[in-house]
C-alpha cells in the first residue's frame, strides 16, 4: 500500500482530472461505456457532461490510473461522507471496466493479466475494508454514514469476484495466497460486523419515530441495508465453502480461537424486527442471513484438518460465547418447530425465498450434541422440548416427523448482487429529500432447491440424531455425570406442560399421555428404519431403540402394556399410511409391514442384542459398551446433503458478461502473491500444520460409507485402480456413491483411498516374515492377502487418522507416456527406507507418512543451489509421478528452486525439488 502512495498519480492536476473523471461518467453503465468505445479511435472516448462541455477520456490510462488513484484518494482524504460517495463512485466505475475486459483486449492485459494491477485491486478492497473499520456503530440513523458504509463494503468485497475471478475456488486460492491474507479476513468480518450493527439500530425503535419506521420511505431504507449486509455475508459464506480459505481461515486465532466468528454470528442471530413483520422482503432477508451464518458455521464444524469446536473450546470466554450461539440456535429451532405447518399454508405464496434457516439449525443442534464441551449444554436447555414434541398427538407428531410431505417448506436462494444498480440507489436516494418517487431496489435470486421428500426425511434423521447423541454416553469421552443425564432429564420435564412450548398443537394428558408418547417413539423408530442407510445409519437407530427401552422401563410398564393392547385391538396397526411401506428389505422378508413391522424388527432385534433391566444404570452399562466403538466413528452429521455447495460457482459480479479472470492469469497471481509472503510466516505455517495434525491424531474415527458403497468402490478400482490421480474421477464416484448411502464429497473419497493405501501398505508389510539380521533391507516381499477379493484390509467405511507408517504401496505404474525415462513396474512392492544413490527410482512421503508421488534421485551429496545436503539431510529428487497437487508448497521454498513443485518444473523443466532424506524411501520391484 505504501508503493501505491509512491507511485499514485503523477502530478495533482492529473488527480484532479481523474476526479472530475470518476464523478462524470461512473453513471455510465457497461453497455454504455461499450457502446462509446466501438464508436472511439485510439480507445478515447467522447462524453458530453451535464454542463454540456465535451470530455476526451483515454479508457486505457483510466483503467491504468484508477486502482492507484483511488487507494491515493484513501490515504489523503478525511473519512467523512464525501469520501465514502467519491469511493463508491470509483468502485462502480471500476467494475463496469473489469465487466468490459473480457470484449476489449487491451483492458483484458490491463486489468485482469497484469499481475501487478491485480495486486493494486486486491490491496485496494483490502485498504477500503481498514478504513470502513474506523467507523462507530453509534452513528445517528439520519446519518447517511450507515446507508454508505453498507453500499461500500458489499461494493468493495464484490469487486473481487469482477477484477480476480468470479470462480469461488480461484477466488479463494488468490486470497489465501496473499501475504495479508490474515487482515483480509480480521478486517472483512469486523466489517461486515458493523453492517449488521448498523442494520439493527435502524431496525430497533431506539432511534427513530415508530410512524416513520412505518413509511414506505423508512422500509425502502431498511430494505437496501438489508440487502448490502445479506450481499457481504454470502460473499464471506461462499469463500467459507472453499476448503483453502477454510483451513486458513481456522487457523485464525481472533476469529476462531477468540471468537470473532462468534461474535457475528450471535448478532446476525440476534436481529429482529419488530416494526416490519409484515414487510415479506425484510423478513425473508433476516431468516437469509440467520441461515448464511449458521451455514458459515457448519462449514467451520465440518472441516476436516482442525476442529473449530476445539478451538473454541481451548479459552473459557470463547467456550461462553458459543454456548451463547448455540443457546440462540436452540431458540430458533424452537420458534421454527412450535408453528404447526398446516397453519402456514396461507402464508406460502411467498415469493422470496426463506433460506434453510430451520435445516441449518437442526444440523447445528446435531454437532453441538455430539460434542462433549456442549452435550451438557444441549441437553440442559433443549430436553423440555423434545419432550414436548413426543407429548403430541399421534395424528400431529406423523404429520411433523414420520410423513413425506410436509405443507410448507424451506427455500434456499443465493442473492445475484449487482454493484451498478445497487451504488445507483444509494447515491439517488441521498441526493433526493423525497424516496416516495424513488423504486426500490430488487434483486434476482438463484435458487437451490431440494426436493420435498429430501428435505424433511433430513429434518427427521437430525431429529434422531440429536436425541441419539445426547442419549450416547462414551466413558472414555463423556464425564460421569452425563450418564443418564439426558433420559432423568426427559423423564422430569414429561411432567411439565407441553403446551406452553408448542401453542399451536393439541396434546394428550392425563394417564393416557405414557401411551402417547410410547406411540409416538414407536412410529418414529419404524419410519427412521426406513431412512436407513440414505439418511441415517444403524448406530443412531440403536440408540433412539435405546433409549426408548430404559424410557419404557421407567414408565408404568402396566400402563404401557394395557394401552397397547388396546391400540392394537382398535386399529389393527398404525393408523399412518406411510409406516406401512415396507422399509429396506435387510431381513429377506416380503409382504406389506404395518405396526408389526416395528414390533418385530425394532423391538424383537434390540431383544436379541440387549438386556433389559429395571435397573437403568444396569442396562445402560451393557449397552453403552456394545456400541462405544460403533459410536466413536460417528462424530459429524454425514447423512445430510451440502446444500450450500450448489453455488459455489454462481456469478455474482453483475451480468453474464462479468469478468472472470483466466486460469493461467490466476496462477500467475498466486504464485505472485505467494513469492511475497516472508519466508517466516511460511515457516510459521508449517508449524501450525504440524500441531494440527498432531491434534488431529487424537481425534475420533469418523463413518463416511456404508458398507454398499464401500463394496461399489473397491469394485471400481479394480477397473480404475488409478482413480487418486483423476479428481474428475473422484468427483463422479463421489456423486455416484451418494445414491446408495451418506452423502460422499470429494475429499472425503480422496482422503478414504489414502488411508486405504496405507491400510494395504500396513497390510503387506505385516504379511512379510521380519528380516534377518544381515538382510535388513533386501527387500522380502509378502504374498496376497487373504479375505475379501476387492475389499482392502480393514477396508471399513471409516476415515481413520492419518497414518504414521513409513512403508507405503502403490497401486498403480509410472505412465511411460508421461515419464519416457521412468522404468515400468507392473507392481512395486512396499517401499524400504535406505541411503539413496543417484539414479534410483523412490517414494515421497510428506510428514504423515502419506505418498506426494515417485521420482529419480538426482544428486544426494554437496551442495545445491547454495544448500548443504548433507547438513540438512535432503537429497534432490525428480519427481516423476505426482499425486499430490502441483501447487502444493515444497518443504525447502527458495527463489532459486522455487515454492511449488509447479513453479520448479518452470524453473528446471522438470520437477526438481529438495525432500528430507527420511522421508525418502526406495522402490523396489517384486
Amino acid at each position: 500500500m505504501r508503493q501505491g502512495k509512491e507511485e499514485a498519480v503523477c502530478s495533482v492536476e492529473q488527480a484532479i482530472d481523474l476526479i472530475s473523471v470518476v464523478k462524470e461518467i461512473h453513471g455510465l453503465s457497461a453497455k454504455e461505456i461499450n457502446k462509446l468505445l466501438r464508436d472511439s479511435e485510439n480507445f478515447t472516448i467522447h462524453f458530453v457532461t451535464e454542463k454540456g462541455s465535451e470530455v476526451k477520456i483515454d479508457v486505457e490510462k483510466l483503467a491504468g490510473c484508477l486502482p492507484l488513484h483511488l487507494v491515493a484518494v484513501l490515504m489523503s482524504s478525511d473519512r467523512d461522507e464525501a469520501l465514502l460517495r467519491y469511493l463508491l463512485c470509483g468502485i462502480r466505475l471500476l467494475h463496469s471496466l473489469c465487466e468490459l475486459a473480457p470484449r476489449h483486449t487491451k483492458l483484458e492485459q490491463i486489468l485482469l493479466d497484469d499481475v501487478k494491477v491485480s495486486e493494486q485491486l486486491i490491496d485496494l478492497v483490502f485498504y477500503v475494508l481498514v478504513v470502513l473499520n474506523d467507523y462507530r456503530q453509534d452513528i445517528h440513523n439520519s446519518s447517511p454514514v450507515p446507508l454508505l458504509h453498507s453500499a461500500l463494503v458489499a461494493c468493495s468485497l464484490y469487486l473481487l469476484t469482477g477484477c480476480i475471478s468470479s470462480q469461488w475456488q480461484d477466488l479463494a486460492l488468490v486470497i489465501v495466497a496473499h501475504p495479508k491474507v490474515d487482515m483480509f479476513m480480521d478486517v472483512a468480518c469486523r466489517a461486515v460486523h458493523l453492517v449488521v450493527r448498523f442494520l439493527q439500530n435502524k431496525l430497533s425503535a431506539e432511534h427513530t419515530d415508530i410512524c416513520a419506521k412505518l413509511s414506505p420511505t423508512a422500509e425502502f431504507i431498511v430494505n437496501y441495508l438489508c440487502q448490502q449486509c445479506e450481499a457481504s455475508l454470502q460473499f464471506l459464506q461462499l469463500l467459507c465453502q472453499q476448503k483453502p480459505f477454510r483451513e486458513r481461515l481456522l487457523r485464525n486465532k481472533e476469529l476462531c480461537g477468540k471468537g470473532g466468528i462468534l461474535f457475528l454470528a450471535q448478532s446476525i442471530l440476534k436481529l429482529h424486527a419488530p416494526y416490519f413483520v409484515e414487510s415479506s422482503t425484510v423478513m425473508a432477508a433476516l431468516s437469509r442471513m440467520k441461515a448464511k451464518v449458521l451455514s458459515i458455521l457448519l462449514n467451520l464444524c465440518e472441516a476436516e484438518s482442525i476442529s473449530y469446536l476445539d478451538e473454541v473450546a481451548s479459552s473459557p470466554g470463547s467456550l461462553d460465547l458459543a454456548k451463547s450461539v448455540a443457546l440462540e440456535v436452540l431458540e430458533l429451532l424452537k420458534t421454527g418447530l412450535s408453528k404447526d405447518p398446516k397453519q402456514l399454508t396461507a402464508s406460502s405464496d411467498r415469493t422470496y425465498p426463506m433460506g434453510l434457516l430451520q435445516l441449518n439449525a437442526m444440523r447445528l443442534a446435531d454437532i453441538f450434541s455430539d460434542d462433549s464441551n456442549f452435550r451438557s449444554y444441549i441437553t440442559v436447555h433443549f430436553t423440555d422440548f423434545l419432550s414436548a414434541i413426543f407429548s403430541l398427538s399421534h395424528g400431529d407428531f406423523l404429520s411433523m416427523w414420520c410423513s413425506a410431505d410436509l405443507p410448507v417448506r424451506e427455500e434456499d436462494g443465493t442473492l445475484y448482487y449487482e454493484i451498478f444498480p445497487a451504488v445507483g440507489w444509494a447515491l439517488e436516494s441521498l441526493s433526493s429529500s423525497d424516496l416516495t418517487n424513488t423504486r426500490d431496489l430488487y434483486f434476482n435470486f438463484i435458487y437451490n432447491n431440494m426436493s420435498q421428500a429430501s428435505y424433511v426425511h433430513q429434518r427427521t434423521s437430525l431429529f434422531v440424531k440429536v436425541i441419539a447423541n445426547l442419549h450416547c454416553f462414551v466413558p472414555n469421552i463423556c464425564e460421569e455425570q452425563e450418564r443418564n443425564l439426558f433420559l432423568h432429564k426427559f423423564l422430569g420435564c414429561l411432567r411439565n406442560d407441553p403446551s406452553k412450548l408448542l401453542p399451536s398443537f393439541v396434546f394428550v394428558s392425563g394417564p393416557q399421555k405414557a401411551a402417547a408418547i410410547y406411540r409416538n417413539l414407536r412410529s418414529l423408530l419404524s419410519h427412521a428404519e426406513s431412512l436407513i442407510p440414505t439418511f441415517l445409519n444403524e448406530d443412531d437407530l440403536q440408540l433412539l431403540r435405546v433409549f426408548f427401552d430404559q424410557l419404557q422401563s421407567l414408565i408404568n410398564p402396566a400402563e404401557f402394556e394395557e394401552n397397547r393392547v388396546q391400540e392394537d385391538r382398535s386399529l389393527g396397526g398404525c393408523s399412518s399410511p406411510l409406516l406401512r411401506r415396507e422399509p429396506p428389505n435387510r431381513n429377506n422378508r416380503n409382504g406389506n409391514l404395518k405396526e408389526e413391522m416395528s414390533e418385530n424388527s425394532a423391538f424383537q432385534e434390540e431383544e436379541q442384542c440387549y438386556v433389559r433391566s429395571n435397573h437403568m444404570d444396569q442396562a445402560d452399562d451393557i449397552t453403552r459398551q456394545d456400541m462405544m466403538d460403533d459410536k466413536d466413528k460417528s462424530v459429524t452429521p454425514i447423512g445430510l446433503k451440502e446444500i450450500d455447495r450448489d453455488v459455489q460457482n454462481v456469478e455474482t459480479s453483475g451480468s453474464d458478461t462479468s469478468s472472470t479472470k483466466g486460469k493461467n492469469a490466476v496462477d500467475k497471481l498466486v504464485e505472485h502473491l505467494r513469492d511475497s509472503t516472508p519466508a517466516g510466516v511460511r515457516e510459521d505455517e508449517k508449524v501450525e500444520t504440524v500441531q494440527t495434525e498432531e491434534k488431529q491424531r487424537r481425534k475420533r474415527k469418523r463413518t463416511i460409507m456404508n458398507d454398499e458403497q464401500v463394496t461399489i468402490i473397491e469394485r471400481a478400482l479394480l477397473d480404475e485402480p488409478e482413480m487418486q490421480r483423476n479428481t474428475a474421477s473422484i468427483q463422479s464416484w463421489a456423486d455416484k456413491l451418494c445414491h446408495h448411502g451418506s452423502e460422499v464429497t470429494c475429499s472425503q473419497l480422496r482422503n478414504w483411498l489414502n488411508n486405504r493405501k496405507a491400510r494395504l501398505a500396513r497390510a503387506s508389510k505385516d504379511a512379510r516374515p521380519p528380516p534377518e539380521p544381515d538382510n535388513a533391507f533386501a527387500g522380502k516381499q509378502g504374498g496376497p492377502q487373504p479375505g475379501h477379493p476387492f475389499k482392502a484390509p480393514d477396508s471399513s467405511g471409516e476415515e481413520a487418522a492419518p497414518s504414521n507408517t513409513r512403508g507405503t504401496r502403490s497401486m498403480s505404474r509410472i505412465s511411460t507416456s508421461e515419464n519416457p525415462e521412468a522404468p515400468e513396474f507392473v507392481d512395486f512392492g512396499a517401499a524400504e527406507f535406505v541411503q539413496c544413490k543417484p539414479g534410483q527410482f523412490v517414494v515421497l512421503v510428506d510428514g504423515r507418512g502419506e505418498e506426494i508421488g515417485k521420482g529419480k534421485v538426482h544428486q544426494v551429496q554437496g551442495k545445491w543451489c547454495g544448500k548443504s545436503l548433507e547438513e540438512s539431510g535432503t537429497c534432490v529428487v525428480d519427481a516423476v509421478d505426482l499425486k499430490a497437487d502441483k501447487w502444493v508448497k515444497l518443504p525447502y521454498p527458495s527463489e532459486a528452486t522455487g515454492a511449488s513443485f509447479e513453479e520448479a518444473e518452470t524453473k528446471f523443466g522438470v520437477m526438481r525439488v529438495m525432500w528430507d532424506s527420511n522421508k525418502i524411501f526406495l522402490l523396489r520391484p517384486q
